[in-house]
């Protein structure tokens, strides 16, 4: 197998890693969080979600956090948007990349969002025309594309038709998200080979949680169909809220340990990075699930 000279990984430790976390991180050590990793040689931080704080306690500081942080040359800072008052708030807050929303699962959509697929669409076109007018790259995100906690197995021509109408809303990137960990190498092999017949894997990120201990697995296979942009959280911090039984993200250390080991250029300092991960996870007051801090934890 020849194997990419480089991938791309976009941090999702400071969104998707904190939203579900009981322990409340405060503004001031989210921001020294983020700082950290910007000095990671990470490329990508989604730093946080501008929901409302009802639906996320977790990240009810979005503002503050976002207009605080320290802006590194090279670092694309983005956040999750969920409506225009969302969108006003990220234009209030010079964040760089607005990222959209939605689920292939009409249950999981209407739990997540509150709304039908069908009347979420229109949101996210109105969102992304405003978002990219105000000079802001969009990214879209695609939840439970391989499995629903509510629904079960889903419909790959599904994923297919979203993807395409997100695409022609104007998201110039799609994060396919294993929301509840449920995906195997051969799910990801049959649904890549099925999406890349349409669009090419440029325009393809990968979003794999750990919760049946496959993530990885499942990065190879999306290694091997040409994917080289992945989504990760520190540590393997993360979860969903309206996703009952989903642990966290991908472990940023874990999958730059492999990639490293494979001679594959990540940009990214992995020794600067266990610093960062140790920091959040005093921080939580918990041992965080990443292998990779673990072994680094015992050699102290």
């Amino acid at each position: 197998m020849k194997w990419p000279q480089a991938v791309t990984i976009k941090e999702v430790g400071p969104r998707d890693g904190l939203q579900n976390e009981k322990t409340f991180i405060s503004t001031k050590d989210k921001v020294k969080w983020i700082n950290q990793l910007s000095r990671t040689g990470l490329s990508y931080i989604e730093v946080t979600s501008f929901v409302h704080p009802k639906w996320i306690p977790a990240l009810a500081d979005s503002e503050q956090v976002a207009k605080n942080i320290l802006r590194e040359k090279g670092v694309t800072y983005a956040a999750l948007v969920p409506n225009q008052k969302g969108l006003e708030k990220v234009i209030e807050s010079n964040i760089d990349e607005v990222s959209v929303f939605l689920s292939v699962s009409e249950t999981h959509n209407k739990k997540n969002i509150n709304k039908s697929i069908h009347d979420t669409l229109p949101i996210l076109k109105s969102v992304i025309d405003d978002a990219k007018c105000s000079g802001k790259s969009v990214r879209g995100y695609l939840s439970t594309v391989f499995g629903c906690p509510y629904e079960g197995d889903i419909s790959y021509g599904d994923v297919l038709k979203l993807c395409d109408e997100l695409f022609d809303m104007g998201v110039y990137e799609l994060s396919l998200g294993d929301t509840i960990g449920v995906a195997t190498p051969k799910q990801v092999e049959d649904l890549l080979t099925l999406l890349l017949k349409s669009f090419p894997a440029e325009k393809f990120a990968m979003h794999f949680h750990n919760t049946r201990g496959t993530a990885l697995a499942n990065v190879i296979a999306s290694l091997e169909a040409g994917i080289t942009i992945f989504d990760s959280s520190l540590g393997g911090l993360g979860g969903c809220p309206y996703a009952p039984g989903a642990s966290g993200n991908v472990a940023t250390d874990d999958l730059l340990y492999m990639l490293h080991k494979m001679d594959i250029h990540t940009g990214v300092d992995l020794k600067e990075l266990h610093k960062t991960a140790a920091f959040i996870q005093e921080k939580i007051g918990r041992p965080l699930s990443s292998h990779s801090l673990l072994v680094e934890s015992n050699k102290k």
